[in-house]
């Protein structure tokens, strides 16, 4: 198990910033029509994780297919920070776009591949 971290991150233009306690080890690659537009990386956290510091009132949500989650975007530049949804227990749950986080490598996550558009 990967040590608890705190992570901070934020969309391109400042306007969203946000925080996230998690011991993020894997990335989610999914090919959806979505995230093969945005090039999204994904971690998933419960919502207890995160804290929204800046812009949570100004954030977009679009939702498409079966509305299950919803894909947040900054307003100002379009950025997806974050989405939010629930795991199939019900518990609330944020995905985190790791490329949005501060500082982080990439490559240190593990990437698992992830069959949306089959859903």
């Amino acid at each position: 198990m990967n040590e608890t971290k705190t992570y901070t991150g934020g969309c391109h233009c400042g306007q969203v910033r946000y925080e996230v306690k998690a011991g993020i080890q894997d990335v989610v690659s999914c090919n959806c029509s979505i995230c093969m537009k945005t090039g999204s990386f994904l971690a998933f956290v419960p919502a207890a994780a995160v804290q929204i510091l800046s812009g949570g009132d100004d954030v977009k949500d679009y939702q498409f297919g079966k509305k299950h989650i919803h894909h947040m975007f900054c307003p100002t530049c379009g950025i997806r920070t974050f989405g939010r949804g629930a795991m199939p227990d019900g518990t609330e749950m944020y995905a985190i776009n790791v490329r949005t986080l501060d500082d982080v490598d990439l490559g240190a996550f593990k990437v698992k591949e992830f069959d949306g558009k089959s859903l």
